[in-house]
């Protein structure tokens, strides 16, 4: 048996991207511009997407046409893997929010390098909990959390605070339309608290980057 210490070690020098590069046929890397559609939603749901470089919006559309932002996914991060699990049609649309370079798996070619490589299969599982705990601390975030310690949340988020130690810079400006759209309330309201984070050394922010500074906790911290 493989000890935990090992297994451990062999996931953190695992590289999921030169693994699935080299899986043969079935797999293609593609660019994406900015704000090109990667898919729509209703369309087939019969491959697996990994994030080489970029970011990438996920959202979805109402039957009356009111759209919700779902989650805003960066370098590293798998999405659409709804087929895995017998999905047939999208649940969403993914869209490039920068210029992105994705590695595209059909669903096939992803379940059986799933099978054959434990690593990537237990990375990928620990995405896939990653993700339930994300949208379940979302609900219980709009349930029970003022519309400031939302926005402070998602823009946490949005800098992957506490995966790489510092805030990493938010490129590119994320549109106060968006940010309203992923806390529930709206652009006024997002609005006045930016200036208010600005005013308090929180963010810095111009007209293409956003640095987001871990002080920022303590708005989601204050009770």
């Amino acid at each position: 048996m493989i000890s935990p210490t090992i297994s451990a070690k062999k996931e953190c020098n695992f590289d999921p991207g030169k693994f699935l590069a080299t899986i043969g046929a079935g797999r293609r890397i593609v660019a994406a511009a900015k704000k090109q559609i990667i898919y729509a939603q209703g369309a087939a749901c019969d491959a697996v997407f990994y994030i080489q470089t970029g970011k990438v919006r996920l959202t979805v559309v109402s039957a009356i046409g009111k759209e919700a932002t779902l989650g805003i996914l960066s370098e590293g991060e798998f999405f659409g893997e709804g087929g895995l699990a017998g999905q047939p049609l999208r649940m969403g649309s993914a869209t490039a929010m920068t210029d992105c370079e994705l590695m595209r798996i059909d669903k096939k070619t992803m379940m059986l390098a799933l099978q054959q490589e434990q690593t990537l299969s237990e990375m990928f599982t620990a995405h896939l909990l990653g993700r339930n705990i994300r949208f379940e601390e979302d609900l219980v975030d709009q349930l029970f959390n003022s519309s400031e310690k939302r926005l402070a949340r998602v823009l946490l988020l949005l800098a992957r605070f506490g995966k790489a130690g510092v805030p990493e810079t938010v490129i590119p400006q994320i549109s106060q339309e968006t940010l309203a759209e992923m806390v529930g309330t709206t652009r006024s309201r997002v609005s006045f608290f930016m200036n208010k984070f600005r005013r308090s050394g929180f963010v810095d922010y111009g007209a293409s980057k956003m640095h987001v500074h871990s002080s920022l906790l303590n708005v989601v911290l204050q009770n």
